[in-house]
């Protein structure tokens, strides 16, 4: 390596050192862990709201407070607040099912000017698609590991 080149790339890296924003992590951690805690504590809100006044059993519940966590996300990103949040709290607005319904909304937003087939309908899961790929992949997986387990009597069923 020629060694105009490598003081060329020692003062470029010294650059980009100077230059880069300093990292927040310990207050990002913070957002991210009251944020989410926040959301979290809004969906043990309304599941006890659906066992003690709607009076649903536990699949009723999950279902409830999935279903209304999701359309506060999804209406959220709608009205543009769920980007404010994300910009703020990080991976504590995206963690929870809200940012499930924010990975499907903001594609259909942004491509809904290509239209519903080959915009909304093409890109709905552009974002959501690779994570549900890979979390159905990963269950099936382990699905079978236990199921071969449970046949040689390493494991005791569920």
């Amino acid at each position: 390596m020629d060694i105009n080149k490598s003081i060329k790339i020692k003062n470029y890296n010294e650059y980009v050192k100077q230059k880069m924003p300093k990292s927040k992590v310990f207050l990002d951690c913070i957002k991210a862990f009251f944020v989410g805690g926040a959301i979290c504590t809004v969906g043990q809100g309304l599941r006890l709201l659906a066992q003690e006044v709607l009076l649903l059993d536990d699949k009723g519940t999950a279902a409830f407070v999935a279903m209304v966590l999701v359309f506060l996300g999804a209406l959220f990103t709608g009205l543009g607040l769920y980007d404010v949040l994300g910009n703020f709290a990080g991976a504590g607005s995206i963690v929870p099912i809200t940012g499930f319904a924010n990975s499907i909304v903001s594609p259909a937003m942004e491509y809904k000017r290509e239209g519903m087939v080959l915009g909304v309908g093409a890109k709905l899961f552009s974002i959501a698609g690779p994570v549900l790929v890979y979390g159905i992949s990963a269950s099936v997986l382990v699905g079978i590991v236990y199921f071969i387990l449970h046949a040689c009597g390493v494991a005791t069923p569920l």
